[in-house]
């Protein structure tokens, strides 16, 4: 699956809800499932600045393809970092600079996160291109 698949078959998902309700908790549900986070990672290289919570992003190379580690210290915004490593994670650096966050208006993210949380997205959203940008 593609990053642009990716995308296509996130929006489908959160077509099924009917409210934002729903969709934040789902968004959380999928924060609750990222891989445990090694302290060890959690460093002032891997943290994010921007965001409200505490993020850190760990990237890495392999075989090439980038791989992220992330996780947050809060929930929704974990479920953001699961979002965006079910687009981004382990594709090409060609790839990922060649799929802009149409997702943001297609989840409706753009209109219903809060300015910091938007702010925060963004942020990791620059992380991401920037490494995938070195990397290529």
């Amino acid at each position: 699956m593609t990053a642009r698949e990716a995308q296509a078959e996130l929006a489908d998902e959160f077509a099924i809800f009917d409210n934002w309700m729903d969709r934040y908790q789902y968004i959380i549900d999928m924060g609750k499932q990222l891989p445990t986070f090694p302290e060890s990672l959690k460093s002032d290289d891997t943290k994010i600045q921007g965001c409200q919570s505490n993020v850190w992003i760990h990237d890495r190379l392999e075989d090439g393809r980038l791989h992220f580690d992330a996780t947050s210290d809060a929930a929704i915004v974990s479920g953001l970092i699961a979002v965006l490593l079910r687009i981004y994670n382990d594709r090409p650096p060609s790839e990922i600079q060649a799929t802009p966050p149409d997702f943001l208006g297609e989840l409706g993210l753009d209109k219903h996160l809060s300015p910091t949380r938007s702010n925060g997205l963004h942020a990791m959203l620059d992380r991401i291109y920037t490494v995938a940008k070195q990397a290529a």
